[in-house]
């Protein structure tokens, strides 16, 4: 990241302002729950990914800054639907906004969290801008519905998985690098150039995330490890090592699976599956393909400081321990 801090560094911090400014409410417990997660900590990927492509499409006016702060609004309320749904202790290492003031508020705030953000993407007054992230949005909560219907599904194929990271998680990267591209008014090629490059890397960024929920510990992940495989969620580890497995395996997959408490030898059980079968190697190497497929996209565009910030971001991507 730090390739892209020493760019946009002080843009990054305006974007933090403009955050707890537009979370302005006659409710306090709006602004509490909201500072609470934005506070929490975050790498800032989406709203700095705005803001390296529209400096990579040569943009220089005022309207980067609160539309990063619009994605991370997006972003921020996702996460607060994701734990309620998925029953999240942990969240960057801390308790979960669901846990310290329950269900209800924090889908309340996410609701809020979400209507916000268009008024504050009509705020930008670019039709075009405003038509990518509503559409972002609506993917999204598709990609949610999406997952909650592959929960526990032992025969769910790659390209199904790939088809609910690539909603639930990498359409919200692309449409900052899209909506980036369209600040600077770029031809169609370039603007499609970036939302694929967001794509990509988001796909990328989730199938890191699959495999920290199996190697990391918490302090390095930010989150309980193996709360995915608890809660029914076939990844890209697992689905690569249930093609593998014997019968007998993939029946103690099953049942691990089906529980709905999994003890630590649970884990360890299908851990060990997963990394005897190379589910971990596997899934490194789909995200490489993916970071590796999302540089080219760039080569639409001339070398800069800014393109490489981009790329080096990219390989923060795979790279990361958290």
């Amino acid at each position: 990241m730090q390739a892209a801090l020493a760019i946009i560094g002080e843009d990054l911090k305006q974007v933090e302002q403009q955050f707890r400014k537009d979370l302005q409410s006659d409710v306090p417990l709006i602004r509490k729950v909201g500072e609470y997660v934005l506070s929490s900590g975050g790498k800032r990927v989406r709203p700095a990914l705005l803001l390296l492509a529209a400096r990579l499409a040569g943009y220089t006016g005022d309207k980067a800054v609160p539309l990063a702060s619009v994605i991370e609004f997006v972003h921020t309320a996702t996460l607060l639907h994701d734990d309620v749904v998925d029953s999240a202790t942990l969240r960057r290492g801390l308790a979960s906004a669901n846990t310290l003031w329950g269900n209800e508020a924090s889908v309340l705030v996410g609701d809020f969290l979400f209507s916000k953000s268009f008024s504050l993407m009509v705020g930008v007054g670019s039709l075009d801008i405003l038509r990518v992230l509503s559409d972002a949005t609506t993917v999204i909560a598709e990609g949610e519905v999406m997952q909650l219907l592959c929960t526990g599904e032992l025969d769910l194929t790659e390209e199904r998985y790939i088809n609910v990271i690539r909603s639930k998680t990498a359409i919200l990267m692309s449409a900052a690098c899209e909506a980036g591209a369209i600040l600077g008014a770029v031809p169609q090629k370039q603007q499609e150039a970036l939302a694929d490059f967001g794509m990509d890397l988001g796909i990328a960024f989730q199938l890191m995330d699959d495999i920290l929920d199996y190697v990391a510990t918490e302090e390095e992940f930010g989150k309980s490890i193996g709360h995915d495989l608890e809660e029914g969620k076939i990844t890209l580890p697992l689905i690569h090592t249930l093609k593998k497995c014997s019968d007998s395996e993939r029946a103690v997959i099953s049942a691990v699976v089906e529980q709905d408490e999994m003890s630590l030898d649970d884990f360890r059980a299908v851990s060990g599956l997963v990394k005897e079968y190379g589910g971990i190697a596997y899934t490194v190497a789909a995200a490489n393909f993916y970071i590796n497929r999302c540089k080219s996209h760039l080569d639409l565009f001339p070398s800069s400081p800014v393109r490489e910030a981009l790329l080096s971001l990219s390989e923060y991507v795979v790279t990361r321990s958290k």
